[in-house]
């Protein structure tokens, strides 16, 4: 499993996990819970965090935050030794509390902002009893789940000082009651038909469009030395994509835009270059292209059958794979 990365700089937006050692439990009762929150609110005034949405399960959390200082490691260092040293003072415990690193994705802004928010206020009716449960009694259990800032978004009464709830709302027409009810409302459409984030995170590190994880790549891991991380060869090969897709199509003398769109061979040898070269999984290459995964795995199969008899085909793709040889050399 790759290792998520700690690109950190101001105005970076996470959203950040952490579970429970061997998946015990983090909160004993509602005391811990509650100790918790007050450290959290603390350890966000020290560091000057911004905390959009929160969710506490029994043996991990969920934060979306954002530093402005460019300090996330700084603050979660502070947060979680002060929870820690709270939590086995108070049940007599000595040890880790945590299961290693906390995992953080760096998020695009203007692209997944209220979209993790949402994911991230979901996670009370992701237990497994309760998804089997109709959707009107998950939906009971996310507006009256305590340990949330979900309830705050739409009963200014159970707001928490600690949470901006504006920025979030901005997307829903703003701080107000119809923008209150939008949110609400497409929360409860996102249980109904499922939301979920992990097919299109990066390396378990990134979360955003092409152009943002180019940006990121050419500006903070370009210049890493350790190329052996798994989690850096997958954001180096996903920033690489649009290199090998460029080349493909100037190969076969048409645009990019339109390789994107063909179908046969032309789509079968970018799928199979995206895969060898890139490094990109089928899951990844189908939303390139929008399929699903099988059937860049039949495209790729096809291609494979097609070059056993066809020494023009085997020709053509030696020419792509050295124009992509000399433009990794430049």
């Amino acid at each position: 499993m790759a290792r998520s990365l700690r690109i950190q700089y101001p105005g970076a937006l996470y959203y950040v996990t952490h579970r429970g050692n061997e998946r015990k439990s983090i909160f004993g009762d509602n005391k811990d819970s509650q100790r918790f929150l007050e450290i959290f609110a603390q350890s966000v005034e020290i560091y000057d965090i911004r905390t959009y949405s929160f969710v506490l399960m029994s043996n991990h959390f969920h934060l979306l935050v954002e530093t402005p200082l460019g300090n996330l490691g700084e603050f979660m260092r502070h947060f979680n030794i002060t929870y820690t040293s709270h939590f086995n003072r108070r049940h007599k415990r000595t040890g880790p509390l945590y299961q290693g690193r906390y995992k953080s994705v760096l998020i695009e802004k203007d692209a997944y902002f209220s979209l993790v928010s949402r994911y991230i206020h979901l996670n009370p009716v992701r237990v497994r009893d309760i998804t089997k449960k109709p959707v009107e009694v998950q939906l009971d259990v996310l507006w009256n789940y305590k340990w949330s800032s979900l309830p705050g978004y739409f009963d200014l009464r159970s707001r928490y000082d600690f949470i901006d709830y504006t920025n979030v709302l901005e997307e829903f027409g703003g701080d107000t009651p119809k923008g209150r009810e939008m949110y609400k409302k497409l929360i409860g459409n996102d249980a109904l038909e499922g939301l979920s984030i992990k097919d299109k995170i990066i390396g378990q590190s990134l979360l955003g469009g092409d152009d943002f994880i180019s940006r990121i790549n050419e500006k903070f891991l370009n210049t890493v030395k350790d190329r052996e991380m798994p989690a850096i060869r997958v954001v180096h090969s996903y920033a690489e994509k649009d290199k090998i897709i460029q080349a493909t199509a100037n190969v076969l003398g048409i645009s990019s835009e339109e390789l994107l769109k063909t179908s046969g061979v032309a789509r079968y040898i970018t799928m199979d270059l995206l895969y060898r070269i890139g490094g990109l999984k089928n899951r990844e290459i189908g939303e390139v292209f929008g399929v699903d995964y099988s059937t860049v795995s039949q495209g790729r199969k096809r291609l494979r059958q097609r070059k056993e008899h066809d020494e023009r085909l085997r020709a053509l793709l030696r020419k792509i794979e050295q124009l992509l040889s000399v433009n990794c050399q430049e």
